[in-house]
């Protein structure tokens, strides 16, 4: 594949812009936006596969059924997004799972202005017995939404709110009148975001050809592979 490595800054991006920075591969933490092709993760360089989901495709599963049933006593409000104690205190106890690549600050990833800069982000956030719980940042476009990051605390991490909260990010781009979600990037190979993979509806970047459905078990028959072209 072609090897991508690209940057830069901006304040203020029109939401239809955005949604085309998106189909392109493009994502953003704060004001810096960014693509690339390959990274290292766990020691091995791995081809990077953006993900986007078409929403009206999108169905759960029964296991993501069951995260939802799991989870019906956690209230979910979801409002523009700010950051306060609460949220930093959230954030520095979910770094704790971390062990390579560990980020320094939730304002790593969101910026002075986050509600508004470079582009609107709401937050959904989970509640359990009026205590934040968990909480992800969701970029808003013309015709897509966009997941910049998520939280949890740790010792809610059998509930499964990383899903839970994808989950709720999926039905308000629905709600919202969004035709994709972008939840992310992750790798051609086996990492920790293979949970990214397993919800229908599915679509992946291929750089060189366009998007395209992402069809299950598509490593394992060894059509994607960490085989790469520089150029």
């Amino acid at each position: 594949m072609i090897f991508l490595n690209q940057h830069f800054h901006h304040y203020s991006i029109a939401p239809e812009q955005m949604d085309v920075l998106w189909e392109q591969g493009w994502r953003h933490f704060g004001v810096e936006f960014f693509r690339y092709s390959v990274a290292y993760h766990g020691g091995d360089l791995n081809s990077v596969m953006p993900l986007r989901i078409e929403l009206q495709r999108f169905m759960p599963s029964r296991s993501q059924k069951r995260v939802l049933a799991a989870n019906r006593d956690v209230r979910v409000e979801i409002r523009e997004t700010f950051i306060d104690s609460v949220r930093e205190d959230l954030f520095y106890r979910h770094r704790e799972r971390f062990r390579e690549n560990v980020p320094d600050s939730l304002r790593d990833f969101l910026s002075e202005r986050p509600a508004v800069m470079p582009c609107r982000n709401h937050e959904i956030a989970g509640y359990l017995d009026e205590k934040l719980i968990a909480a992800s940042f969701l970029d808003l476009g013309e015709a897509a939404t966009s997941a910049v990051y998520a939280m949890f605390d740790p010792l809610a991490a059998k509930r499964s709110l990383g899903i839970f909260t994808m989950l709720q990010a999926i039905r308000y781009s629905q709600q919202i009148g969004c035709r994709y979600y972008y939840p992310g990037y992750a790798y051609h190979g086996p990492s920790v975001y293979d949970y990214k993979k397993n919800f229908s509806g599915l679509e992946y970047l291929d750089w060189e050809a366009g998007w395209k459905p992402y069809p299950k078990g598509l490593e394992t028959a060894g059509q994607l592979t960490n085989d790469f072209t520089f150029g």
